[in-house]
């Protein structure tokens, strides 16, 4: 019961965090600054939009990257013969998954350019 207790807590408390570090209010320096790049809330919305995608995609990636590993560690495990067989499509597939990574990176870069 207490352990419920904690991490509904644990739980509210990251939630505030992030609610207060995503704030697009809070991503602008100074009210002349946001009014010279073309408008306040508009410039703040896309860089939570910038930084929410960049932050989406690294997660997806590193789920995606760890069940590819964790696949064929798994499979190698249980047949050690294939381990050449498994390594170079693995490395592929990873260089795969870290290039959507690296995609959606400069997508921000761009959304950030607009500000």
């Amino acid at each position: 019961m207490v352990r419920r207790i904690g991490m509904r807590v644990g739980m509210i408390i990251s939630a505030a965090a992030t609610l207060l570090l995503v704030t697009p209010l809070m991503a602008m320096a100074q009210e002349a600054a946001t009014q010279a790049a073309g408008g306040g809330i508009r410039g703040g919305l896309i860089a939570l939009a910038a930084n929410i995608g960049i932050g989406i995609a690294a997660f997806g990636s590193a789920v995606g990257q760890g069940r590819a590993t964790a696949s064929a560690m798994e499979s190698i495990g249980r047949n050690p013969n294939s381990a050449g067989q498994l390594f170079v499509p693995m490395i592929i597939g990873l260089a795969f998954i870290e290039a959507l990574t690296l995609y959606a990176f400069v997508i921000a870069f761009f959304l950030q350019a607009k500000i």
